[in-house]
């Protein structure tokens, strides 16, 4: 084995020697092109204007863990005339949690918050017995005017 490995390792390298010359020559005839302008060149860099949003929604931040998802229904569309909306919450969250998330992710704060838990059903699959989870929901009460766009892309 020790022949062959000597064989191909000379004419690899004789090979490559050739190649290397080649291109430190084409390397150094390319000599960098230098246009002329007219107009003289500013080394200040111009003053942006920084332009910050106006928007009234903040990081989401920890509000994804609260705020589950919002309830769409026949009985929640009817209360969002009134200014009720009704989200699935965290069953751990508290009225102050899903008030901070509320204006984290909508930009809007709640009138009022109450909060209904929901035992979960228990359901039977053959002779297999279990039961669903349990959930909590709040009703979240916004001022007169304020709103919330939960139907987007439905």
């Amino acid at each position: 084995m020790g022949i062959f490995n000597k064989k191909t390792t000379e004419k690899k390298s004789e090979v490559s020697k050739p190649n290397e010359k080649a291109v430190e020559k084409k390397v150094a005839d390319k000599k960098p092109v230098v246009k002329a302008t007219d107009k003289p060149v500013d080394t200040k860099k111009p003053a942006k204007k920084v332009v910050k949003a106006t928007s009234n929604k903040k990081g989401y931040g920890t509000a994804y863990r609260v705020l589950v998802r919002p309830i769409i229904s026949e009985k929640a569309t009817l209360a969002n005339s009134i200014s009720k909306y009704i989200f699935e919450v965290a069953v751990t969250a508290n009225k102050i949690e899903v008030k901070k998330a509320i204006e984290e992710v909508y930009g809007v704060s709640p009138k009022a918050i109450h909060m209904i838990n929901a035992r979960g059903k228990f359901v039977r699959f053959g002779r297999k017995t279990g039961h669903t989870k349990n959930t909590k929901k709040a009703i979240v009460t916004l001022k007169k005017g304020d709103s919330i766009t939960i139907y987007e892309g439905i």
